[in-house]
């Protein structure tokens, strides 16, 4: 049982550990589930229309059709950003609506959620996001090194008994999946309301080195550095929910060396 996380997250120096590297992982070798239910409250007309016809025209290629590769139909001449896990859509709209210059995918294993980001995608003409209904992991095994400038992982389920620990997405091997999807100099922003996945997520983080000894950067000046969201955040109603049980909310971000 990891130890009791403290009351504010310190630098991960703090946990530092004897260095290892942590090769990326091999491609999709079987997966154990991540996350609960696929779906909850039944989706309304309009849901059920753009699922059927709006998702499909969008949709990253399924990693289990022969030769697909998930950066068909993308574009190359602009950035592409990830969001893992987008929930409500909030973040991932935001981000598509005030920058353009960027393509941004988001992939959600949760078909309500799938469901408002198409409407939210129909109602403002988005045309630089793409979707993936499903598990994050066999898509992203699939991409080729150094393809992605942002990563973004916000509020994933904390799965906060010991005995679930090892569903937490941030584990060691997606971590290194993570640096290994970056270009040099890309950003990978974290954030959670839970402290214990806090701290395990910097204590990975932390841990993590290639096998040139290379591992993310994060050199905050201060507490507020995570205390407070990254400029331009849109808030999300898992954040909402956080406050309103009282719950602190803790934003990070890390660089891949330039």
């Amino acid at each position: 049982m990891p130890p009791s996380a403290p009351k504010e997250p310190s630098h991960p120096k703090s946990h530092a550990q004897k260095e290892r590297s942590i090769k990326t992982p091999k491609q999709n070798q079987g997966h154990k589930r991540l996350y609960g239910r696929a779906q909850g409250r039944p989706l309304s007309a309009r849901q059920t229309r753009l699922v059927s016809e709006l998702l499909p025209k969008i949709s990253l290629p399924s990693p289990d059709l022969p030769a697909a590769s998930p950066m068909r139909g993308l574009p190359d001449n602009k950035p592409l950003w990830l969001e893992i896990g987008f929930g409500g859509a909030e973040h991932l709209l935001h981000q598509a609506r005030r920058h353009n210059d960027a393509h941004i995918i988001g992939i959600e294993p949760f078909l309500n959620g799938v469901a408002k980001a198409l409407a939210g995608i129909e109602d403002d003409d988005l045309r630089n996001i793409s979707l993936y209904h499903g598990d994050a992991r066999p898509i992203m095994e699939a991409m080729p090194a150094a393809c992605l400038s942002k990563i973004f992982v916000l509020f994933p389920d904390p799965w906060p008994k010991p005995r679930h620990f090892k569903r937490r997405i941030l584990s060691e091997e997606f971590i290194a999946l993570i640096y290994h999807l970056l270009k040099p100099g890309g950003e990978f922003r974290f954030a959670s309301d839970i402290i214990s996945y806090v701290d395990w997520t910097l204590e990975r983080v932390d841990r993590f080195h290639d096998e040139h000894g290379d591992g993310f950067i994060w050199e905050p000046d201060s507490a507020r550095d995570w205390q407070d969201p990254p400029q331009g955040w849109p808030g999300t109603r898992y954040e909402a929910k956080a406050f309103r049980e009282g719950r602190t909310c803790h934003y990070f971000e890390f660089f891949k060396p330039a």
